[in-house]
């Protein structure tokens, strides 16, 4: 009998699913142009990171130092010009991407699992269970994320695995709470009292029916969190805790350019790394308010 219930519910579920609401929702985020503008230059900017080792090579395009041509102005050989040791600045913001680009999406992949967790526990079941969890967030949020991620960095050390879980632990309890709103709202619907009165566990409801039921504004947090992620990390690599040099990144490459900001001369140094980080947060935050507006019901 219970089979037959669970089975019933995830039918109804299936047939949700099918009822065209993923084209609606693509329907609307195309009429919105800036949200197609921010997923376009997103793609094209993990496509570039992608493919960074098929269009430079690392060894000799990117952290070799080659002090006759330093300090080059953009040119046809160098297009946006070399850095103060002779490396191409184009190549370096390629990869550069990598770093940014992956990074962040690691560390907000991992913020949203352990966050998602938390926050799904703590709405789907209240009480204690809610005051401890959230009380411990509320700890964590005290403290603003990006000195939280400094001092974790310098208690922890200058390494790629320690910028991820540093930048993983201050952007959890953002998860949790968005989560756990959302999971209120949904854990008191119809389809959820009936998978518990046909008897489905709680695990099972919380991550079949109730955390999945609750991604529309996850989504949208999840491209905002990926926008903040990056800007510390180029924050972090500015101050000296994040990337380690030669390894290339748009704020480590801000750092080594700083000595030249009043040289109009080499205002490309800072410049174009600068726009690097300027574009992406700004297309990741055009992405997020397009997938708010698309997958809200009441803006159709």
């Amino acid at each position: 009998m219970a089979n037959t219930g669970n089975s019933s519910v995830s039918d109804l579920q299936k047939k949700y699913k099918k009822s065209g609401m993923s084209r609606q929702v693509w329907r609307r985020f195309k009429r919105n142009k800036t949200a197609m503008l921010g997923l376009i230059i997103i793609t094209l900017i993990v496509i570039m990171a992608v493919i960074a080792p098929l269009i430079y090579d690392y060894n000799e395009d990117v952290i070799k130092q080659n002090i006759k041509e330093k300090l080059q102005a953009p040119s046809a050989k160098h297009i946006l010009g070399t850095d103060h040791v002779g490396r191409d600045v184009l190549a370096r913001i390629i990869w550069g991407a990598r770093a940014s680009v992956f990074i962040g999406l690691a560390a907000v992949a991992l913020a949203f699992i352990v966050g998602g967790a938390l926050g799904s526990i703590a709405g789907y079941y209240g009480g204690r269970v809610d005051g401890i969890i959230m009380r411990i967030m509320d700890i964590f949020l005290a403290i603003p994320g990006t000195l939280f991620a400094i001092t974790l960095m310098a208690a922890l050390g200058k390494s790629i695995p320690n910028l991820v879980i540093a930048l993983t632990i201050s952007t959890i309890p953002g998860f949790a709470r968005i989560v756990r709103s959302s999971v209120l709202i949904v854990r008191d619907v119809d389809y959820i009292e009936a998978a518990k009165a046909i008897g489905c566990k709680n695990s099972r409801i919380i991550f079949q029916h109730v955390l999945p039921n609750s991604l529309a504004p996850v989504i949208v947090h999840t491209t905002l969190s990926v926008a903040t992620v990056i800007l510390t990390i180029a924050g972090l690599s500015y101050l000296g805790l994040g990337i380690s040099a030669p390894m290339p990144e748009w704020g480590q490459m801000l750092a080594e350019a700083r000595n030249y900001i009043i040289n109009p001369k080499y205002t490309y140094l800072t410049l174009f790394p600068g726009l690097s980080i300027m574009i992406t947060i700004l297309a990741l935050n055009l992405l997020g308010d397009g997938l708010r507006d698309a997958l809200d019901p009441r803006l159709k």
